[in-house]
């Protein structure tokens, strides 16, 4: 074990980020800007004494506070799906040693969506409490299934092998929804709206559901912090400096699952948070996973929830659900980190 290596990590542990201060400053503003454009922005727009009678006078019955008080859940949900996945996005890419993991690109997110339709074509299922265990278990099968086949061969799990076996599965297992969707049309009117990835379905009884996922997988992942640093690291000064590589792997990969895996349930399948979270805290903060996990779950939510306002604008009088939005932002963002990441394995 490299004496430099031990001295490293314990220097990336106990610093905290000259602009730290700077940056989480920004990020809670730029959350409360995003909170407010979202009760306010759509095609209705809301004057400010109807945000005001929405939010603080539930005797006021008029048509502007009634839209604001049906835009609250909608925007706690972003909020809480935001931050699920930009927690999830950061483990996963802190677990494989990945840069450009993300449950979208892993096929994490396809692997749900197959297990739900599943159960809506052949269990009958239809409450947001059932959804939330099949998505976990075809996230967690589908996660296991793409890193064994990243794993192999000469190099082990490389970003290039992963990516390639995340898109090979999405693919497979795309088809397979298809396959079970076409011949029963009462599964694809109740799929095809959760497919595209939406947030605008919220309520309060399935965010009950979804914040003991969303508390749970968090702690598990702020908790595993400092050890995935030292992960970072290589896994023989990892372990030189006490951690159980095995053990911590399992640990932040069942936690990102489980933020991923909920998230997807609820809100279907919306990709890319993960990925632009992280790197815009990374960039912005170095690498001590200590600070990027808590900080990529508040610019998740605020990039999930400027994008459901996006969509919200683009779509008026409609509106355009965030998961297209967040495709469309993300896959060139995927691109450019793509031929990054070729050009430094050359």
């Amino acid at each position: 074990m490299n004496s430099s290596s031990i001295s490293e990590n314990k220097t990336l542990n106990s610093r905290i980020p000259r602009n730290f201060g700077t940056v989480l400053v920004i990020c809670l503003v730029l959350l409360g800007i995003s909170v407010l454009a979202s009760f306010t922005l759509g095609s209705r727009p809301i004057r400010f004494h109807e945000l005001m009678d929405g939010l603080f006078h539930p005797d006021i019955d008029s048509y502007g506070a009634n839209v604001v008080r049906k835009r609250i859940p909608r925007t706690i949900f972003s909020l809480f799906c935001g931050a699920a996945l930009g927690v999830s996005g950061a483990l996963m890419q802190a677990v494989t040693r990945n840069p450009i993991a993300d449950p979208s690109i892993l096929g994490v997110n396809t692997g749900a969506a197959l297990f739900v339709v599943c159960g809506i074509a052949f269990l009958n299922i239809s409450s947001a409490n059932q959804y939330i265990w099949l998505a976990l278990a075809g996230a967690t099968i589908t996660a296991v299934f793409v890193f064994g086949i990243g794993s192999m061969g000469r190099g082990g799990a490389t970003p290039l092998k992963l990516v390639l076996a995340g898109a090979a599965t999405s693919a497979a297992l795309s088809s397979l929804v298809s396959a079970i969707m076409i011949p029963r049309s009462y599964v694809m009117d109740q799929f095809r709206f959760w497919q595209v990835g939406s947030v605008g379905s919220a309520n309060w009884s399935d965010m009950a559901t979804f914040a003991p996922f969303l508390v749970g997988g968090m702690l598990l992942g702020i908790i595993s912090a400092s050890a995935l640093n030292a992960l970072a690291l290589g896994d023989e000064v990892a372990t030189g400096l006490g951690v159980r590589t095995g053990v911590l792997r399992l640990v932040a990969a069942f936690a990102g699952v489980l933020l991923c895996g909920a998230t997807t349930a609820l809100a279907g399948p919306i990709g890319f948070i993960g990925l632009l979270s992280t790197h815009v805290i990374r960039l912005l903060l170095g690498s001590d996973l200590r600070y990027i996990i808590p900080m990529s779950a508040i610019s998740g939510a605020v990039i999930l929830t400027i994008s459901d306002v996006i969509g919200r604008l683009v779509g008026s009088p409609g509106e355009l659900e965030v998961g297209v939005v967040t495709a469309f932002i993300g896959a060139p963002i995927l691109i450019i980190l793509a031929m990054k990441a070729k050009v430094r394995s050359l």
